[in-house]
């Protein structure tokens, strides 16, 4: 708006200037007057001149005194071109400084960034290691107090290892004594197992013409229930004995009221002292303590057993499967018995007592026996072969048997 007003001045001015010139050299024409002894025409244009001069001197005069703008493009341009290059050249400057310094503040914002990803990194680590070291505290503590727990037992085994040392040498001189009395006692002892021998032998001599009973054999066997007055208990022990002492006359083929049975006293009252205090039905069997010979006491001992029920009324025992082609009844004979001891075993394992001479747990009637040999040999190929138990079966046993025969490829279970 500055700039308008001074154009308009300026623009004013000219005309003036223009007018009065005119005027001024149009009076001085008018009066014909000379400068210099010059014509009066070129006078007039002279003084035309030097009066637009002198205005244009009084008006650059005018307006420096009012504008410090005017006298500054009048005087102090040139100035002010140098001060405006030295300006645009710092102003350059500054923008490359602008320039590299917001590089700089890209690059330390990303660095700050990353430093700040690196600081979150570091404090989760920083808690890991914390938990790590408190973790290690604890351990450190827990060391410290098994630490001092074995240098306390550590301190005990010292005095225990001085006294083990001490008793060590005396154990020393009395194994050296002891190793001399035992040479002497080795060669006693060698000649003590060759007199046993003899009288081994000879005991047996004397006893193998009239066994009457083997060493293990069962004389009677019955079920004890426990948890019952004693009174109750020896009643039934009694008549148990009682049992063993008829089948011991029966095999001797003699008639007495004595019995003839010897318990050991102690081990008696001690099994019915323990059916007695006890929860359970108890197994008792009164076997041959030895071979007997006809004429001398039956002595006897107790074996006891915790009763229970193996098998129940019908219970699926054992099935193998064979083949057969030959129609031959004694490879059927062979194939049943084998597979009776499978059975056998079956049932021991279980936990049914077997004969302590014969080994076996059951028994079965020959015409099943039979049957079932008959079944085998009308057969031809493959088989199975099945036992079953024929009633509730405990410890005691015997083991009575339903054996059931089929074809392979028939369903199980049709009879």
């Amino acid at each position: 708006m500055y700039g308008i007003v001074l154009i308009a001045v300026l623009v004013v001015m000219g005309g003036a200037i223009a007018f009065i010139g005119d005027r001024v050299g149009s009076k001085v024409g008018k009066k014909k007057l000379s400068l210099f002894n010059l014509r009066p025409r070129h006078t007039s244009v002279i003084v035309t001149i030097a009066t637009g001069i002198v205005i244009t001197m009084l008006t650059f005069a005018v307006l420096a005194a009012a504008s410090e703008n005017v006298r500054v493009a009048l005087f102090g341009m040139e100035k002010l071109n140098a001060e405006m290059k030295e300006t645009h050249e710092r102003l350059a400057a500054e923008e490359k400084k602008l320039a590299a310094a917001e590089r700089e503040h890209q690059k330390a914002t990303e660095e700050l960034k990353k430093s700040r990803g690196e600081v979150e990194s570091l404090q989760k680590t920083q808690a890991e290691l914390e938990t790590q070291a408190q973790a290690l505290v604890e351990g450190n503590a827990r060391l410290e107090e098994e630490k001092t727990a074995l240098t306390a037992q550590n301190e005990g085994l010292v005095t225990s290892n001085a006294t083990l040392a001490a008793q060590n040498e005396t154990l020393s001189s009395s194994n050296a004594a002891l190793a001399a009395q035992n040479g002497t006692l080795s060669k006693e002892n060698k000649e003590l197992e060759k007199r046993t021998e003899e009288l081994r032998d000879g005991l047996a001599i004397m006893r193998a013409g009239d066994i009457s009973f083997r060493a293990g054999e069962v004389l009677a066997a019955g079920v004890v229930h426990g948890n019952r007055p004693i009174e109750a208990v020896r009643e039934d022990m009694a008549s148990l004995i009682q049992l063993a002492n008829m089948n011991c006359s029966q095999h001797l083929g003699i008639e007495t009221e004595e019995s003839m049975i010897w318990i050991y006293t102690p081990e008696y009252d001690q099994a019915t002292e323990s059916i007695a205090s006890g929860t359970d039905d108890v197994v008792v069997r009164i076997v041959s303590a030895g071979n007997l010979v006809r004429g001398e006491p039956v002595r006897t001992s107790l074996q006891l057993f915790k009763n229970r029920t193996i098998f129940e009324e019908n219970e699926f025992i054992l099935a193998r499967s064979f083949t057969f082609n030959s129609g031959e009844k004694g490879e059927a004979e062979t194939i049943v018995m084998r597979f009776l001891q499978e059975v056998n075993m079956t049932a021991k394992e279980k936990g049914i007592l077997p004969d302590p001479i014969r080994g076996s747990v059951g028994v079965m009637g020959s015409s099943q026996f039979y049957e079932t040999v008959n079944a085998i040999a009308a057969m031809r190929g493959q088989g199975v072969l099945s036992a079953y138990a024929l009633e509730e079966t405990g410890v005691i046993g015997p083991l009575r048997l339903r054996l059931h025969v089929e074809a392979a490829n028939a369903s199980r279970g049709q009879e």
